[in-house]
């Protein structure tokens, strides 16, 4: 009997409360599938199982707070005979109506997680009356907050009272707790180094003039493979510290820091950067960014991230030295492009330039190594076609 627990979605995370089953005794899973809904500070994450077999037993109801390693459930695999004792009655899932399909009848209460009913009641929106994202999802912080802002502009009835949320100082929170432990444990080293992005910006401006709007690339995309590319160069950066000792990965995971609307930041990964091509990663990313906002992102985004990636985009500083996101051992920063200029071949022309920065752990690399990487980054952006 193999044995479901709670996982880790972040360093900041010492538990989650449980908001829904997706499955019942006795159901068959694959591994990666979706089981749970878990709500964390950061929003309700939607929990995959990481083995295939079928659901002997659901210790944990919903509504619990179940902290980082307690056992959710218990799953039989393959060649396991099942168990004699009596299972515990799997929570009540109502099935679609034949008359009309679930959530869209009147009256019919979508999934709501427990922190996006609080944050209904601090802001005096009827909780009955707000609707998910999209069909079937839960109901979450984002959904309430488009709610209230509709009751602002005039859509919706008004509010009971002036909206009073605590919600982002439990953000803050977490993240105070995680950054801490990162400066406390991690001995950090930074470097930085300016990089002619003429070639890859002039490439993708001609690329994009090919493609719909729809289907154009942002500027981050190529940096994202180049990135995960100079990685490969520089394994001692891509992996986590664990038990002690560095476990570099096979496979890069970027973890992409996108800003929420209602205050604070998550870093999600995308799977397999270096991997994928350009499309991929776009919409991949696009993807992500609407998950993010919407507040439907899945476990296994939030417990692999490899290493972390921010850019603050086109409005943001030149310049962004990240705090590593613990147990991960290096944060790249990307600061906007910017014309300014260059020397080339004893003349002073304008280029456009983005400023690198890598914060590492110096338990696993140095500043020699951490070099290496930015030069291989640097490189690998002045031969842009070849990124795709």
């Amino acid at each position: 009997m193999s044995e479901f627990r709670m996982p880790s979605l972040g360093a900041d995370m010492e538990a989650g409360t449980l908001v829904e089953w997706m499955v019942r005794p006795g159901d068959e899973v694959k591994r990666g599938q979706v089981v749970a809904v878990v709500e964390t500070q950061k929003g309700a994450i939607e929990v995959e199982i990481w083995e295939s077999g079928v659901i002997e037993r659901l210790v944990v109801e919903p509504g619990a707070r179940i902290p980082v390693g307690e056992v959710l459930a218990l799953l039989r695999t393959a060649g396991e005979p099942a168990s004699r004792a009596p299972a515990a009655p799997a929570p009540e899932v109502p099935a679609p109506s034949a008359q009309a399909p679930a959530r869209t009848v009147a009256g019919d209460r979508a999934r709501t997680s427990p922190a996006a009913r609080k944050l209904a009641g601090e802001l005096g929106v009827d909780i009955a009356a707000v609707r998910p994202g999209e069909p079937g999802g839960v109901v979450s912080r984002a959904d309430v907050e488009r709610a209230a802002q509709a009751v602002k502009t005039g859509s919706a009835p008004a509010p009971q009272r002036e909206p009073v949320t605590d919600w982002q100082g439990r953000m803050r929170k977490a993240i105070a707790a995680a950054m801490s432990r990162s400066k406390r444990e991690i001995p950090h080293y930074y470097l930085a180094t300016d990089i002619d992005a003429t070639r890859v910006t002039d490439w993708l401006a001609g690329e994009n003039l090919k493609r719909s709007v729809a289907e154009r690339l942002l500027p981050v995309v190529p940096m994202m493979k180049a990135v995960a590319l100079a990685l490969r160069e520089v394994p001692e950066l891509n992996g986590v510290w664990a038990d002690g000792a560095f476990c570099p990965s096979a496979a890069v995971h970027l973890g992409m820091a996108v800003a929420l609307r209602g205050g604070g930041l998550v870093a999600p990964a995308i799977h397999d950067v270096d991997r994928k091509n350009l499309d991929q990663l776009m919409a991949d990313l696009r993807d992500l960014i609407t998950r993010v906002r919407g507040g439907r992102l899945r476990s296994s985004e939030m417990s692999d991230p490899t290493v972390t990636l921010t850019n603050l985009g086109e409005q943001g500083p030149d310049q962004v030295f990240g705090v590593i996101y613990p147990p991960q051992v290096a944060i790249v920063g990307l600061g906007r492009i910017t014309e300014r200029p260059w020397s080339e071949s004893g003349n002073v022309v304008a280029r456009k330039v983005v400023t690198a920065t890598l914060a590492a752990d110096h338990r696993v690399s140095d500043g020699h190594r951490g070099g290496l990487f930015l030069a291989a980054l640097a490189r690998l952006l002045q031969a842009p076609q070849e990124l795709k």
